[in-house]
């Protein structure tokens, strides 16, 4: 198979589809791999590593997507970048359907089989290709979000961890999954109080279990949300519902019973987000205030932490990409239903109900798609 390793595009973002450790595997397994110049230069993998991984390197991202058969990206595709897929095309990257209608109908246009890394799921139900980010992302919230309490940002000029004779600040991570575990992990490791809501009882006794008294845990509703985010520093918005849109938690009438100055990360923001109040921001121009509360809502925050988000992520896709390539994508597919859960879009069909159900859009069996010639 030829595969395709264009620059990604999107603001601030310096990841890369491929490590050139990557590229020698589907090298060695007789693939061909065409990666556009300088598409890891900004986390110092050279065109001369991917030469030397066996890679082609063209000059252009047209080049790229003429000629290949498949595109391993990191984000969803832009634009100029989805006018430039068709039906000849598999696309293996993050896509976050379920809030961009604009971009769930132009991969549709285009007759490309478009397989999402987030809605990959493993034989425990988990989101192999998702958590590594989530992870990063996860361990980034509290970074981002004490930078952001600073007063020189924004914030009420709290130090998360405190000092001898001051109190610690207050942190809320409003869901227990992978992103709310590491945050929870860096706010506990940095001296912060934390509260985590969620609405598995068993998930908060696994929290319990691995943190401690340390950490306080809550079953997230309406009324223990409001509450707790009144009291709050920084709250981390870490809500996920696979493939669809996340929940708004966080209302707008909540803001005005909040402390002036505290701070939403709301990681949720690829989504749409847990926040009525979320829209999304860039690592240039990362927060916004609304009724005096600061808002971090950066889409690609791994992408901050370019070269370790890269590595971990390729950790994770290689596998799949090696079964996409060697036995081609519907076999593949046919072959694995966890990898066939990521399967979004093919020749022009919706195959995700989620996204479906989230945009209004009419959606078919996953495995009935591909068995249409």
């Amino acid at each position: 198979m030829i595969i395709g390793i264009p620059k990604e595009i999107k603001n601030h973002e310096y990841r890369v589809g491929m490590t050139p450790g990557s590229v020698r595997e589907l090298t060695h397994h007789g693939h061909a791999v065409l990666v556009e110049k300088n598409a890891g230069l900004g986390i110092g993998f050279t065109d001369q590593d991917y030469l030397e991984s066996g890679a082609e390197i063209l000059n252009t991202a047209q080049e790229i997507f003429a000629k290949s058969q498949m595109i391993i990206k990191v984000k969803e595709p832009q634009p100029q970048e989805c006018a430039m897929l068709n039906e000849k095309h598999v696309l293996f990257t993050y896509l976050h359907l379920a809030p961009d209608l604009e971009q769930t109908k132009m991969l549709l246009k285009s007759g490309c089989t478009a397989i999402a890394y987030e809605t990959v799921t493993d034989r425990n139900g988990r989101l192999p290709l998702l958590s590594p980010m989530s992870e990063v992302a996860g361990r980034m919230s509290i970074q981002a979000g004490a930078h952001c309490l600073e007063r020189a940002v924004g914030g009420r000029g709290v130090l998360l961890g405190g000092v001898p004779g001051v109190a610690a600040g207050d942190v809320v991570v409003i869901g227990g999954g992978v992103v709310g575990t590491n945050a929870i992990r860096v706010a506990l490791g940095m001296g912060a109080h934390v509260t985590v809501l969620d609405k598995s009882i068993q998930r908060l006794r696994e929290l319990d279990d691995l943190f401690g008294a340390r950490l306080k845990t809550l079953y997230s509703t309406n009324d223990n949300i409001e509450r707790a985010i009144k009291e709050a520093d920084l709250v981390i918005g870490a809500v996920l519902v696979p493939g669809a849109t996340a929940p708004k938690v966080i209302k707008r009438e909540h803001l005005a019973k909040m402390r002036r100055g505290s701070v939403i990360v709301d990681v949720a923001i690829d989504q749409g987000g847990c926040c009525e109040t979320s829209k999304p921001t860039t690592h240039a121009e990362p927060t916004y205030v609304v009724d005096n509360i600061v808002h971090y809502c950066v889409a690609n925050m791994p992408g901050g932490v370019a070269r370790t988000a890269t590595i971990a992520l390729n950790n994770a896709t290689l596998s799949y990409a090696l079964a996409i390539a060697n036995k081609g994508y519907r076999l593949a597919l046919a072959d694995d239903a966890h990898l066939r859960a990521g399967l979004n879009i093919h020749r022009g069909q919706l195959t995700c109900s989620a996204v479906g159900e989230a945009l209004g859009l009419a959606s078919i069996d996953a495995l009935e798609a591909i068995k249409i010639q």
